[in-house]
């Protein structure tokens, strides 16, 4: 399956088995959590210069919410995009997502504030979800008082991350707020079902397969019997109306592909305007690396653009 890679990318991968990093899902969670980290850090090119990072300390459900804040200088307050780290709801953290909403900031002009919520498998659903709502619902609060205008939110995310984007855009809409813009949804986790989709055909993709999905989710959801339940797999929501509009990014050899069209769709059934741009010779992650791929460079001015229509910003 590597040949149906793009040249950029699989030289990327081979750096990256050079290094010898051990299989995250065998390792201990520490260790893989190191690993996650060290690979983005090494491996994803030179970080996008923005002009303001500021760590924060956010309330939450069960203590402090470690979160970092992102903002290019601007003559107004910037619409605030609050952006939920992927790792499958166990490996990742603010450090290893730090390229990409580098990225996101300076291609939109929007604020962008990163959340690190609780983890699993120490903390299983529907922990990180509870997390990342009540993150959500301070930051609509306080977003002035963090330099941000509060009428424009928007949430995004990667992998699980995007799930919890859109898990939150859900939440949102069931308490009556906080009211939200748009949702930018990068190869999303939006439903359990490991044999449906595109799992038949890419399960056994690089970088992202059908047993590390396996080993997330029975992390995240140890019991079976909550998997059905769309606070962990939106796309089982009864219903996708009223959703704030949506782009949703997919990579072409990635078993989570089929989910993100998925969701295009019955977001589009239910009236709300989505887009789903594919990036066919992509694979999962992918756009965690603009300073190394020419398809991350291109989602990331993809994503910036639309963020920038959805608030009214003038293009780059």
């Amino acid at each position: 399956m590597l040949d149906r890679l793009h040249p950029q990318l699989r030289a990327m991968l081979a750096r990256i088995a050079e290094s010898g990093y051990p299989d995250q899902t065998a390792a201990p969670v520490e260790e893989a959590r190191r690993v996650t980290v060290e690979r983005a850090r090494d491996h994803y090119g030179d970080p996008t210069p923005v002009d303001r990072v500021e760590p924060l300390v956010l309330p939450g459900p069960a203590g402090p919410l470690e979160a970092r804040l992102y903002a290019m200088n601007a003559p107004e307050p910037p619409p605030v995009a609050v952006y939920f780290h992927g790792g499958g709801w166990v490996l990742g953290d603010i450090d290893s997502h730090d390229k990409g909403v580098r990225a996101i900031v300076a291609a939109s002009g929007c604020m962008a504030v990163s959340i690190h919520y609780r983890r699993a498998p120490e903390h299983p659903f529907p922990a990180a979800a509870e997390d990342c709502f009540a993150a959500l619902r301070w930051i609509a609060d306080n977003a002035a008082r963090l330099g941000g205008d509060p009428r424009r939110l928007a949430v995004a995310g990667d992998s699980a991350g995007g799930n919890l984007a859109a898990v939150c855009a859900l939440m949102a809409r069931g308490a009556g707020g906080p009211a939200l813009g748009f949702q930018l949804l990068i190869y999303p986790v939006v439903d359990s079902n490991l044999d449906g989709g595109t799992y038949a055909t890419l399960g056994d993709a690089p970088v992202l397969n059908r047993d590390r999905m396996t080993y997330f989710w029975n992390s995240y959801v140890p019991d079976r019997a909550r998997r059905g339940d769309w606070r962990c797999a939106p796309l089982r929501a009864a219903s996708h109306a009223g959703l704030p509009p949506a782009l949703i990014i997919g990579a072409g050899v990635d078993p989570l592909y089929g989910e993100g069209v998925a969701y295009a769709e019955a977001l589009r059934k239910a009236g709300v305007e989505a887009e789903h741009l594919a990036f066919p010779r992509m694979a999962h992650a992918f756009f965690q690396a603009p300073g190394v791929l020419d398809d991350a460079r291109a989602a990331v001015a993809a994503a910036g653009a639309a963020l920038r229509r959805a608030f009214g910003l003038p293009a780059a």
